[in-house]
């Protein structure tokens, strides 16, 4: 059995691939009336809290791998791995990002806590670093639909974006047969760089529209993420994140996906077609 922390967008696709290759597994969540199409994928729905263990406690029974993949607040998720390691769940696969002690950004300086708690658990586990998801330009779409453009204090900065749906792929390749990855950190991106003006590009091509990209500055960015209804926050941290992404923070592309699953990584203009109603 391989538990699921969260039911989010790594989460819950990863749990629809375990399934098809008829893997058992649970993934826990607080409403269980929000993952009906889980249920009947034939995943195995468990009730809980990452704040309560003795909920973690009940949905480790059994289980032999656990891919841990939420918000990154550690002390939810050092409760799953404290959890994983009193009832021997075995091997811990971690969604990640590119985590740094002395960040600026607190999120990644919390993933770097999480996983020294990890490394101190003794508990087998492998990382997964995945770069900026293509998901998260899904934010985006209302005010590209509304207002044919979109602003972002990325600059001209260029990101190897991934597809949520291909870490998933890989979360639940490495979660049905992990022991040959014990250890190992992967770094996850798409397959070529990518500046928010070549998504503006793409999106006008595929909406048959000029969509325009016009730069923010970070105060902007984090003022604009508000409005939209982004906690203060997380809203500072995302501007923080694109200021870094101008500056070529997140200008790295590695072969780890078509290594991992034996095909090339979701290019953004995949991703563009297939969430096309969104941006229309």
């Amino acid at each position: 059995m391989i538990l699921v922390t969260t039911a989010g967008k790594v989460g819950a696709e990863a749990v629809l691939l375990l399934r098809q290759q008829g893997v058992p597994v649970r993934v826990l969540v607080r409403h269980p009336d929000t993952v009906q199409g889980l249920k009947e994928a034939g995943a195995e729905i468990a009730t809980g809290d990452l704040d309560a263990p003795a909920s973690i406690d009940a949905a480790m029974a059994g289980v032999t791998a656990v891919l841990l993949v939420s918000p990154g607040v550690p002390a939810q998720e050092m409760n799953v791995i404290r959890s994983a390691a009193r009832t021997s769940a075995g091997h811990v696969i971690k969604v990640t990002s590119n985590a740094s002690a002395d960040s600026p950004i607190a999120r990644r300086r919390w993933q770097t806590e999480i996983e020294a708690g990890l490394t101190a658990s003794g508990l087998a586990h492998t990382l997964l670093r995945a770069n900026a998801y293509m998901q998260n330009v899904l934010a985006l779409a209302p005010a590209i639909a509304k207002t044919s453009g979109f602003g972002s204090s990325a600059g001209q900065g260029r990101v190897g974006m991934i597809d949520a749906r291909d870490v998933a792929a890989v979360a639940a390749r490495i979660a049905a047969a992990p022991d040959a990855y014990a250890g190992s950190a992967y770094w996850l991106t798409g397959p070529g760089l990518i500046s928010y003006a070549d998504v503006a590009a793409v999106l006008s091509n595929l909406l048959g529209r000029p969509i325009t990209y016009r730069g923010l500055s970070a105060e902007e960015d984090r003022d604009a993420m508000i409005r939209a209804g982004v906690p203060g926050p997380v809203a500072e941290m995302n501007a923080q994140a694109f200021s870094m992404i101008a500056g070529g923070d997140a200008a790295w592309v590695t072969q780890d996906v078509p290594s991992l699953l034996g095909r090339p990584a979701r290019s953004f203009g995949q991703f563009a077609g297939d969430y096309a109603a969104a941006f229309s």
